[in-house]
């Protein structure tokens, strides 16, 4: 493991005042060699410096796979210490010109900039569109004046199912093989992924199964059903739920769409973001 000064990714420098820039050479495994420019962000509060730390993941770990397209994402970067995590400070929150966004600017690999680009081209082609509507960006004037910043906020409760998540679950089934959603989708959820996956299904004119915790308030389950999907009510938490989810999933062949932790479910998601660049 190897600790350098933290710096931002892709070039966008956000270190105000920094006084030097650095041109590291970033080795990868297969011989290849991958630079990038880096401003030095080490500072110190006290007896507490400030640093980043670069960790090579095991040799042994394989790129995680998504079920359905042959979608291969980059080793994910893997923090095995607890040193290996930069302290954040507030005003490492503040953005400089061109930054859409990084809490921990630490020096980039070719693995990390590989994962990044992946996300941001899943993003741009994302397929959303068939079921949700570019929602506003709405000014709100007394917080802004309130806080003396400006704040928008971005109406996704104007969605067909008043969430965001419908745009991940759609994009995750819309590139489903038509084999696969002839077998039918599953899910657990208590609300929200539910319903985007109920109405994605009816979407898509596939079979969909909800399964939600047995304490989920009637007001929900009946909000999926009149999407046309198969309630099962099924556990007293999210996990027991999710548990027999899975496990029903490999019995009857269906695919399970999973609520957050999938690829294609985040880039579905990441719409959001990409709709309140521009107006921004």
């Amino acid at each position: 493991m190897a600790a350098a000064p933290c710096a931002a990714p892709c070039g966008v420098f956000a270190a105000a005042g920094a006084a030097q820039r650095l041109r590291v050479n970033l080795g990868r495994r297969d011989g290849a060699s991958v630079h990038a420019r880096v401003a030095p962000r080490v500072r110190s509060r006290g007896s507490v410096t400030v640093r980043a730390a670069i960790t090579d993941p095991p040799e042994t770990s394989s790129p995680p796979k998504v079920q359905g397209p042959a979608v291969i994402l980059p080793q994910v970067p893997i923090h095995s210490e607890a040193g290996d995590i930069m302290d954040v400070f507030p005003e490492d929150m503040i953005l400089e010109p061109g930054e859409l966004g990084a809490v921990s600017r630490g020096v980039m690999r070719a693995e990390d900039s590989e994962r990044l680009n992946w996300y941001l081209r899943a993003i741009l082609t994302a397929n959303v569109y068939d079921v949700a509507v570019q929602s506003p960006l709405d000014a709100a004037p007394k917080m802004a004046e309130k806080y003396g910043v400006k704040i928008h906020l971005k109406r996704e409760d104007l969605q067909p199912v008043f969430s965001f998540k419908l745009r991940g679950a759609y994009n995750r089934m819309a590139q489903i093989s038509q084999e696969s959603l002839a077998k039918g989708v599953i899910c657990s959820s208590a609300g929200n992924h539910a319903q985007g996956t109920a109405l994605a299904a009816r979407q898509l004119g596939c079979d969909a199964v909800i399964c939600m915790p047995v304490t989920t308030p009637g007001i929900k389950v009946e909000a999926v059903r009149r999407l046309g999907a198969t309630v099962a009510l099924e556990g007293e938490n999210y996990d027991a739920c999710q548990a027999y989810a899975k496990r029903r999933a490999e019995e009857e062949g269906r695919t399970f769409v999973p609520p957050f932790d999938d690829p294609l479910v985040v880039a579905g998601q990441g719409t959001v973001g990409m709709e309140g660049v521009g107006p921004l």
